[in-house]
């Protein structure tokens, strides 16, 4: 789907085999952690679990590994490079979100690039706005789905997972290029 400023995103429904059990071994062999960023005169909790499997890592289930080289494979002509890393998010409930950001630590905020999102357990809102203001863009990310954000779409939107009242676990999985955050 074509946003604007050559920014795009493609979704595929159920596109991640075996999600039941990718979502169990994510929950049970994923070495989670709490994190704190510092937000004005101070520091807050992070409001989700996170892990990075950084270059050369293996990944906790082969499914993830064999999703990562095909996202590779077929984004390769326009990326020119595979997906290296696999950050991993876990939203244990409603409660648990990520403001609006885009991903522009590192190459993201220069260059066009892609990060692309595979969701497993409860599905939950994605939302995405043009940078500096506009409508909002909300696709739900289901069990299994896949996204990916791509083109100046880090530079020129933003994109956040919003609170609700109420949800189950849901774990998202970012594979980016090479020094892409």
């Amino acid at each position: 789907m074509p946003l604007t400023r050559g920014a795009w995103v493609d979704v595929c429904r159920s596109w991640l085999p075996q999600a039941d059990d990718v979502f169990a071994t994510l929950v049970a062999e994923v070495p989670w952690r709490a994190d704190q960023r510092q937000m004005y005169d101070r520091l807050v909790a992070v409001p989700r679990l996170l892990h990075t499997y950084l270059i050369g890592e293996e990944l906790p289930h082969p499914v993830l590994t064999d999703a990562r080289e095909a996202l590779s494979e077929h984004y390769l002509p326009e990326l020119g490079e595979p997906f290296r890393t696999a950050g991993c998010c876990w939203y244990r409930d409603g409660r648990d979100s990520v403001a609006w950001h885009g991903d522009t630590i590192g190459r993201g905020s220069t260059r066009d690039t892609m990060v692309a999102i595979v969701s497993v357990g409860d599905p939950r809102r994605l939302q995405l706005r043009p940078r500096g203001g506009g409508e909002s863009i909300s696709i739900e990310m289901g069990h299994g789905d896949l996204l990916v954000m791509g083109g100046s779409c880090q530079r020129t939107w933003e994109h956040a997972v919003p609170k609700v009242a109420h949800a189950g676990p849901r774990i998202s999985v970012q594979f980016r290029p090479f020094n892409v955050f």
